[in-house]
Order: structure tokens, then C-alpha cells, then sequence
């Protein structure tokens, strides 16, 4: 299965820590060798960058992290194929413009019959020939009706992506992030482990506050598959949703999971 990666952020900052070592999963001490994808978000609009070969030992990687690219909001994600050829169009995360806005999303699962489950994609066409995009491009379609009235309201949007991940439960393992620009939603629900097994957790969280160079207060919050540093991440419970922006966890689908513990560092990513 697949690994994810985000960042929310207070001020722009660079995630090179985290990113070098998810892309180790990525091929090196990993298997998940069949595509790599990160989106930064700047100025209202995504750098994405996509490549169908594995993380580790891409000299696209390396380019990137030498340019060291700051943002306050970042989904990674890498690859190990399970449905869909090892090609660029079937490279994560996916982005889509949806109400004059870039909405980006990454899945990691595996969503078998999505296409005959009652979940359709009519609006929004996917590109390739993963279940994810697929189930992307429908979660679009259910937010459609609130954007055409202009940007709707956090709680508004939350309750459509609860929604929606419910039932994208029912079909298998379905951990997502998505973010419509402003806010990172991310839903953990159960992944395979090294033992083969798939049980929860699907995704961790680790909340921030750092010393940037310039001394001002910074808070990131980060959400991966995996922990990928020795700090206490916390587990999402199985079928959590949380919600991210500017760096903290603003609200969760499991109120007492909004007690993450913010811890102390010096540089954020």
C-alpha cells in the first residue's frame, strides 16, 4: 500500500526532513518504489511535482529538495501500485480546480468496485485508472453543489468529507488526504502492515511549535502514514477525520482526539 505524507503550517517553512524520509520508503528501506508526488501550495495555486519511478534515488527528488521550496501547506504521497499502470497518470496527489480554487488529494487503500458502488463520478472525469482519482473526482462532485454558492463554511465542508469517507469505508481500506486550498482534511481508517495484516492505524498526526530563524512562534502540524521521526506521533482513531490549517488541529470527527500534544523543536519539517 501507498504512503502518505501533509503539512500545515502558520508561516511557510520547508519540509526536507520529513519529505527525505518518506521518499526512503520510497524504494530504499521501503517497497513503495512505483511513483512519488508532492504539491506545494503557494499564492493560491499548487506546485505539483509527479514522477512514475520510485522516491528514492530520483534525481527530480533530489533537484527538488536542493531548491529546498517553502510552503504552509504541502501533500506528499508515494506509490506502490495496486490497481492502474506504473504511469505518470496514475501518479499521486491529483489536482483539480474546483469553484476558482486548486483542490488536491492523495489516497492510500485500496477501493475495489468503487466504480459500481453507487458512487458516481459524473462532473469530474478521472484522468488514469486508480480507484483513487476516481474516488477524488466523486468526492468533488459531492462538494460541487456547496461551492457554486461561493466558499462554504468549515463545518459545511467537513460534514460532506465524513460523509463521504463512511462510505468509501465500506469498499476497503481508505486513508485520504485532501485539501481545498485553505484547510487539509485527513481521514485514517486501517492500512497493511509489515506483517500483511490491515488493521488501524491508517494515518498519524504530530503538532509543532517551533523556533523559526527569525524567532517568531511557529506551529506545524504534520499527518502521515507512518511516523517518520522518533516524537510521539498519535494514532488516528479508525475513521477519524481531522482538520488542519495554519499548523494546528482545528477540529476532529472524535472530539477527544483533539488533545494532541504540541511538541517543541527548532526546525519544522
Amino acid at each position: 500500500m501507498c504512503e502518505l505524507l501533509a503539512m500545515s503550517a502558520r508561516a511557510p517553512t520547508s519540509l526536507r526532513t520529513s519529505l527525505a524520509e518518506l521518499a526512503r520508503h520510497g524504494g530504499g528501506t521501503g517497497p513503495h518504489r512505483d511513483g512519488w508526488g508532492v504539491a506545494y501550495m503557494r499564492d493560491g495555486d499548487a506546485f505539483v511535482v509527479r514522477e512514475p519511478d520510485a522516491a528514492h534515488g530520483s534525481e527530480l527528488l533530489a533537484f527538488l529538495q536542493q531548491r529546498d521550496s517553502w510552503s504552509d501547506l504541502v501533500i506528499a504521497h508515494i506509490r506502490r501500485a495496486t490497481q492502474g499502470a506504473r504511469l505518470l497518470r496514475n501518479t499521486q496527489p491529483f489536482e483539480r480546480e474546483l469553484g476558482g480554487r486548486v483542490h488536491l488529494f492523495a489516497h492510500n487503500g485500496m477501493l475495489p468496485g468503487i466504480e459500481h458502488a453507487g458512487l458516481r463520478a459524473r462532473d469530474n472525469r478521472p484522468v488514469g485508472d486508480t480507484d483513487s482519482e476516481y474516488a477524488f473526482c466523486v468526492l468533488l462532485d459531492r462538494l460541487r453543489p456547496l461551492w457554486r454558492r461561493g466558499t462554504p463554511s468549515l463545518p459545511e465542508r467537513l460534514r460532506e468529507v465524513i460523509a463521504f469517507a463512511a462510505e468509501l469505508r465500506t469498499l476497503g481500506p481508505a486513508n485520504f488526504l485532501y485539501s481545498d486550498g485553505e484547510v487539509i482534511f485527513a481521514h485514517g481508517h486501517r492500512r497493511r502492515g509489515d506483517d500483511g495484516e490491515i488493521r488501524p492505524p491508517g494515518l498519524h498526526v504530530l503538532c509543532r511549535q517551533c523556533v523559526e530563524r527569525s524567532d517568531v512562534a511557529q506551529h506545524v502540524a504534520l499527518v502521515a502514514s507512518v511516523p517518520l521521526t522518533a516524537e510521539p506521533w498519535r494514532a488516528l482513531v479508525e475513521g477519524e477525520v481531522i482538520v488542519l490549517r495554519e499548523g494546528r488541529v482545528l477540529q476532529s470527527s472524535h472530539a477527544a482526539s483533539l488533545e494532541a500534544r504540541s511538541q517543541p523543536v527548532e526546525h519544522a519539517g
